[in-house]
Parts: C-alpha cells; structure tokens; sequence
C-alpha cells in the first residue's frame, strides 16, 4: 500500500481486488478484521475462495454490471456499513473495493439544500 499509504491506517477495513477477483490490497484494519480468515495471506486470494456461495454470487454480479453494493451488517454488538464498488484504472474496470465504516447506534442524518 506504499503508493495509497493514507489508507494503510484507515479507521476501518479497506480490500481492493483486481478485475478477476484477486485480492491485491489490505489496509491494516482489514488484515485484523480477516485475522480469522489468514490476515495478510489472504493477499494473492481470489475473493470467491474466501466468501460464502451467496456473496460469490454478488462478487460476480458486482464485477459483471460495474454496480456498487451497499448495506449494513451487525457483529458483536457493532453495526457496519459494507461499500462495495468498483474502481477503474484509465476508464477500464480494474477491480473491486470494498470499505467497512463502523457506524454509531445513533447517526445524524442532515437534509441539505440544493444547489443553486
């Protein structure tokens, strides 16, 4: 990660794959989420190897329609937001990234007013 180094101690998990589905980077936070799951090995690993049949099935639809996925999950007590989008390199598919934000119980929400 030394060419995105700001992302390296970013407060939440962060996995970028390649347009097959090869993960190529994880920041910190990532490596302790997937401790689990081999941590920093799972670098070199096809997302499909270390996801269950229903989330290969959206990994491959995601890599497909070039469509973002967004939800929330809950564990431990802690809720999530999952941002799954993909990335381009030189206006080519390039890969996937995937961003887990923890979010608070209680979250301002703030309606702007539109642009003039």
């Amino acid at each position: 990660m030394a060419e995105h180094s700001w992302v390296k101690e970013f407060p939440g998990p962060v996995i970028v794959s390649d347009a097959g589905g090869i993960i190529i980077e994880l920041n910190d936070k990532a490596v302790e989420w997937f401790a689990n799951r081999g941590g920093r090995e799972l670098l070199g690993k096809s997302l499909f190897d270390v996801h269950l049949q229903p989330s290969q099935v959206k990994i491959k639809e995601l890599l497909e329609t070039k469509e973002s996925n967004v939800y929330t999950i809950e564990k431990d007590g802690v809720r999530r937001l999952v941002y799954q989008s993909p990335w381009y390199r030189d206006g080519e598919l390039a890969g996937l990234v995937e961003l887990l934000l923890e979010v608070p119980t209680e979250i301002p929400h703030h309606v702007r007013a539109p642009s003039e």
